[in-house]
């Protein structure tokens, strides 16, 4: 037995060793402010691709200041924005977060739910009302103007903020797109988005009834106008470009009065397409990040020793690439516009709050494929799918004759979802489950699909365990995601978005597409490249405990240690 004295030693130097362990990892103090910066398909070689065009104090400052992790990934297999955007903001899949794509069909209704509408929270000011569907092929399946985040099943980073600190913290999301600033302000914070029809920047009766005074000033203040009569040109000298032979393919989408080649008119101000030409360039970044410079300004953000919260969401870079690729002029150069603007925001967040007392973190929610004309150039066999055929094939045509049917099975493809059409599996008297399983069975066998999983087999297990498999299943919902998941064979692609064609896409579980940076930069976090694999799951609980706070509620990702002084 040990002696009293001993023991009592022995607690001593217990205790004094946890002590020192603790303090060194809490002796950093708590943030002003959390600074989320989400580039919209920023794909993780991107970054290093691009690095010669960076200036010191954009990109470079955080590759270089900060943990930079080089082998990031999202695990969950379709890679759209509003899933790869919940998921930075909950720590977990979209299996429990809810948002499994951009989007997915009611079950109910029977309309497609495009992913942050919600008809109780109408739009604030102008009749509440916003023709941006007209104008932006991602939102045409919208069913309403409303919107709010009532549809993200897990609690956010921003609302665990505002639970472990106090709701007198500020929160606030800012994005071009509804889905990049709803998603990152989480249920109890503020999102302001851009809207294509009015020209402005707009939120949600969820968030507020009237706009502050100084959203008014900003929205009014010409800064949307300024842009009529100008073009997107190249910052620098055409020849300093790894791209400059490239600036008229005849793969990229020519976007009416945008044209394929530098420069790029953003047109005349009362033109209908423009203030969607101004999204589909570097302009678009810019009114964000002036956007978020005023509210910082105006709501006192950092002001206080309570952290603050603001997501910022760039999109250009994911209608750039849509619209030109990921290899081409444009978005090489949109990049090199996007650091003079990343630049410029973080020299006014550190005069007005100081950097050392700002936790800065930059990912994506996804990453891009390369567009199949770029690729069978340089020797690479590509294609686009065109799934409104699926229907007409032979393997198709038998299965229904198997089925003693002579209607269409499937009722509707929105990717990556099969949807069959119940009311003739009812009428016929057909088993669903067994009618899912046959269809997915002769989908995998057509040329372009890799794999087609139903979702009764995704549901019972009845699957073999695979990567791909797993990311599917990381992306399965009970009652959202469709009858049947498709998987594309790599390089194989579906170029149309909500009826614009387009050039570039995303989407698929494939690396291209799930390859992000990773980058924290705060006191108490050494500069460094990890190049070991994470995932972004890893993000919100890392952020979570840099904080001293607890992970949001669905949270399954690891904490990675480097950024966390352990």
């Amino acid at each position: 037995m040990q002696k009293p004295v001993a023991r009592s030693l022995a607690c001593i130097a217990l205790f004094g060793s946890t002590h020192m362990a603790l303090a060194d990892v809490v002796e950093h103090p708590k943030p002003k402010l959390v600074l989320q910066i989400t580039v919209d398909q920023l794909r993780g070689d991107l970054l290093d691709r691009n690095a010669r065009h960076f200036g010191p104090s954009g990109f470079r400052l955080l590759m270089e200041n900060g943990a930079f992790y080089t082998n990031a990934h999202h695990r969950h297999a379709n890679t759209e924005t509003i899933v790869g955007h919940t998921t930075l903001a909950t720590g977990t899949d979209p299996a429990v977060h809810g948002m499994v794509a951009n989007i997915w069909f009611d079950r109910k209704t029977g309309a497609p739910n495009y992913n942050v509408q919600d008809a109780d929270f109408p739009l604030v000011g102008a009749g509440g009302v916003d023709k941006s569907t007209e104008l932006d092929p991602t939102q045409r399946a919208a069913t309403t103007d409303g919107r709010s985040p009532n549809a993200i099943l897990s609690s956010t980073l921003s609302d665990e903020i505002a639970i472990g600190i106090g709701q007198v913290a500020k929160i606030f999301g800012v994005s071009i797109k509804d889905r990049g600033a709803i998603s990152m302000a989480g249920h109890v914070g503020t999102a302001y988005w851009f809207s294509k029809s009015e020209g402005r920047f707009i939120s949600s009766s969820y968030y507020m009834d009237a706009y502050p005074a100084w959203v008014d000033g900003w929205n009014t203040a010409g800064h949307v106008s300024a842009y009529g009569g100008t073009t997107w040109s190249l910052a620098d000298p055409v020849e300093t470009y790894r791209f400059r032979s490239m600036d008229d393919m005849e793969w990229e989408t020519d976007f009416p009065g945008y044209g394929r080649v530098f420069p790029h008119p953003y047109g005349a101000a009362d033109d209908k397409y423009f203030t969607t030409r101004l999204t589909l360039g570097p302009a678009g970044d810019s009114l964000t990040a002036s956007f978020a410079k005023e509210l910082i300004a105006a709501e006192g953000i950092g002001e206080d020793s309570i952290t603050d919260y603001l997501a910022v969401s760039f999109s250009s870079t994911d209608y750039v690439g849509h619209i030109f690729g990921p290899s081409s002029l444009e978005t090489e150069d949109n990049l090199r516009h996007l650091d003079d603007t990343l630049t410029d925001f973080l020299t006014y967040v550190d005069q007005k709050i100081g950097l050392e007392n700002t936790l800065v973190v930059l990912s994506a929610d996804h990453g891009a494929a390369e567009v199949p004309g770029y690729l069978r150039s340089i020797g690479i066999d590509a294609h686009y799918f065109d799934f409104d055929v699926v229907d007409l094939q032979p393997s198709i045509a038998r299965l229904r004759a198997e089925f003693g049917i002579a209607e269409k099975l499937v009722k509707s493809f929105s990717n990556p979802y099969v949807y069959l059409d119940d009311e003739v599996i009812t009428a016929n008297g057909l088993d669903k489950t067994l009618v899912a399983r046959r269809v997915a069975e002769e989908l995998q066998q057509l040329p372009g699909i890799a794999f087609a999983l139903s979702s009764d087999d995704l549901r019972n297990g009845d699957i073999a365990r695979t990567p791909v498999a797993d990311a599917v299943l990381a992306n399965f919902h009970a009652s959202r995601s469709g009858d049947i998941y498709v998987v594309f064979e790599p390089h194989w692609f579906i170029g149309d978005m909500d009826g614009l064609t387009v050039a570039g896409a995303h989407g698929s579980p494939w690396t291209y597409d799930t390859h992000v940076p990773i980058i924290l930069v705060g006191r108490g976090i050494e500069a460094q490249r990890i190049s070991r694999r994470v995932e972004t799951v890893d993000l919100a609980p890392t952020i979570s405990a840099y904080l001293r706070i607890k992970a949001p509620s669905g949270a399954r990702g690891q904490v990675l240690s480097e950024a966390t002084g352990d």
